[in-house]
């Protein structure tokens, strides 16, 4: 492993400024390096408290991730650079291609077919580097067009653990040879992200699974349970599985969503 480990945390609850305040300065406090923020509407909007943020840490901040499909590249273009000129470069884009039918019909928008939002995302990523080719861009998604995607002109992949209907018996050593053949030599350059779902609350080293808006909404308790994105045992054990993670699938950049924050800061306390 050449790479340094990085851990993000998505927080989805913002009630107040010095709620939002306390949330931002804690995760800080517990070891992150990263502030994430879902697009979904039924989360804060997530530009404006990113900024705010920023403002009150030294956490590089970055969307996870926005629906591409709701933003113009050359308006987005606009409001990125902004933010990455405001938070003095700490800014990282995510970006996804939207896959929540039911938002789309409440924002007003037609929900194209999945062909056409990755191609949509595509065309975000070619106009986004020519406008700003310093900001990192994470790519998350599960789809064999969107991973592609991710290895040829992302920064960061974000991934989802296991390949869509994946029958190997280590999905994500499958999934990570997937990106790594479509990479090409790029791979080596590329930062690879795992949000992890499931881990334990307390010493039984059973793991929790606890709903969160845009992280496994469309996965069973089982599914995520069996997936490499649960995480079992001591603090430990779990620093030692995702070493594990590190050395032989190259994945050093971990996040998790804010329920999980607290838990996991015991592990980041064993990899530090």
């Amino acid at each position: 492993m050449t790479r340094g480990f990085r851990f993000g945390v998505a927080l989805a609850t913002l009630r107040s400024r010095v709620q939002w305040r306390d949330a931002v300065r804690r995760a800080e406090d517990l070891g992150y390096d990263v502030l994430h923020l879902p697009d979904h509407l039924a989360t804060p909007a997530p530009l404006p408290a990113l900024l705010l943020a920023a403002e009150m840490t030294n956490m590089r901040v970055s969307p996870f991730v926005l629906n591409a499909g709701f933003y113009k590249p050359a308006l987005l273009a606009r409001d990125a650079a902004a933010l990455d000129l405001l938070t003095d470069h700490r800014f990282e884009l995510g970006l996804g291609t939207g896959y929540v039918k039911h938002e789309f019909e409440a924002a007003e928008l037609e929900f194209p077919s999945a062909r056409d939002r990755v191609d949509h995302l595509a065309h975000t990523i070619r106009c986004l580097r020519q406008h700003l080719p310093h900001v990192p861009i994470m790519v998350a998604g599960s789809g064999d067009r969107v991973l592609s995607l991710a290895a040829k002109a992302a920064d960061i992949v974000a991934l989802s653990g296991s390949r869509p209907n994946s029958a190997d018996a280590d999905p994500l050593a499958e999934l990570v040879d997937f990106v790594r053949q479509k990479a090409c030599e790029r791979f080596d350059d590329l930062e690879l992200n795992l949000t992890i779902t499931a881990l334990p609350h307390d010493s039984s080293g059973i793991p929790k699974v606890l709903r969160t808006p845009g992280f496994g909404q469309s996965l069973t308790d089982e599914q995520i349970l069996k997936s490499p994105t649960t995480l079992t045992g001591t603090s430990k054990d779990m620093a030692n599985t995702l070493r594990h993670y590190a050395e032989n699938h190259s994945i050093t950049y971990i996040s998790v969503p804010q329920l999980h924050m607290e838990a996991f800061s015991k592990v980041i306390a064993e990899l530090r």
